[in-house]
């Protein structure tokens, strides 16, 4: 493989010939190989793609406060505009696991544009001193991590919980009138209407998508001009209402300045930042998760006469149409249990995810 030199505060460093990131990017390469998780499983576009608009919205933002020349301006947004449609995402190599603030992360993302600078508009430019103008990653990460969230619930969450309610509340309605065994510690209990066991895990979904929404919202409040640590500066007075105005143009999503800068930056560790926003959120995604009816689903068969497989619940049809007693493992197990079983080890990893990220 080529190398090419490249040089920072700490000296020379070997960084690949064809490679858009620079030092810092290569420094931290190399000193944080933790867990060989790398930003191209599905969260990481979202994630590129927020850094994307963060400094295509920060260029802006920086020349009409008439601190950043438009011809620079020009080619940062152009730079960006390609970083966060997708056609670089193979230059962010890091680890996940990184330093406490993403520092290394919004190097990278710097680097990059910097370089695409000078390869697409030929205008030298600075990765800190111009990319970075008016920020820290004290304020670029958590802005990120705001908006990949938005993004990935506006465009994935919401749209797919949408379709779940509709879909479940037209099976209600074609199995009402129908009764099925109640269960309560996986025993036999009282009798219910199917539809009534359908709606209730509706409500649940419907209560869901209603917090969820309230937590969207409070999303847009973006830390983006609290720099470090929330003190806000070498930021321009009117940079934070200017980037969430020319970042709301560039989205359609009407954001705004956080409220208050010191709040979601209390130790940078991100705890406090978390609890309050992103750990709400997080609760509200596991009421939606389909833990309760996929085991609710995947256990009815397995206990007692009125189970599945001693035919109480004749609602379920197999695809031949012949008795459900004698092809209930054929047709139930493989199409219905084993995809709810699915979900549950899914809702249960979310679940073990977050508990880790705490820890």
């Amino acid at each position: 493989m080529k190398y090419r030199i490249e040089k920072d505060t700490m000296g020379e460093v070997k960084v690949p010939h064809d490679a858009l990131w620079g030092a810092q990017t290569q420094r931290a390469l190399e000193n944080f190989k933790i867990s060989g998780i790398k930003f191209a499983f599905p969260f990481g576009r979202s994630f590129i793609e927020a850094l994307g608009i963060i400094k295509y919205s920060s260029a802006d933002s920086n020349k009409k406060l008439k601190l950043l020349d438009a011809r620079k301006a020009k080619a940062i947004k152009i730079a960006a505009k390609e970083v966060l449609s997708g056609n670089h995402d193979n230059q962010f190599p890091l680890d996940v696991f990184q330093t406490g603030s993403g520092t290394s992360t919004n190097m990278n993302a710097n680097e990059v544009i910097a370089n695409l600078c000078y390869k697409t508009s030929k205008v030298k430019i600075h990765p800190n001193d111009d990319v970075n103008m008016s920020q820290s990653s004290n304020d670029v990460i958590p802005t990120v991590m705001n908006l990949a969230y938005y993004f990935d619930s506006t465009k994935k969450l919401m749209p797919a919980l949408n379709l779940l309610i509709e879909t479940l509340e037209k099976k209600a309605e074609s199995v009402k009138g129908i009764t099925k065994t109640g269960r309560t510690h996986l025993m036999d209990a009282m009798p219910v209407d199917m539809s009534d066991e359908l709606n209730a895990w509706n409500t649940q979904l419907k209560c869901s998508r209603e917090s969820i929404a309230v937590v969207l919202e409070k999303l847009l409040f973006l830390p983006q001009g609290g720099t470090a640590v929330g003190s806000g500066i070498n930021a321009h007075k009117r940079f934070s209402k200017e980037f969430s105005k020319e970042l709301s143009k560039l989205t359609g999503f009407k954001s705004k300045p956080s409220k208050d800068f010191f709040r979601n930056f209390f130790a940078i560790i991100k705890i406090f930042f978390i609890t309050s926003c992103l750990i709400f959120f997080s609760g509200c995604f596991q009421t939606t998760s389909l833990l309760g009816p996929g085991v609710t689903v995947a256990t009815t068969g397995n206990v007692f006469q009125a189970g599945l497989q001693y035919g109480a619940n004749t609602a379920l049809k197999n695809e031949t149409g012949k008795d459900v007693i004698t092809h209930i493992k054929d047709t139930v197990d493989e199409r219905i249990v084993k995809a709810l079983r699915k979900k549950v080890n899914i809702a249960s990893q979310v679940m073990g995810e977050e508990l880790k990220a705490w820890i």
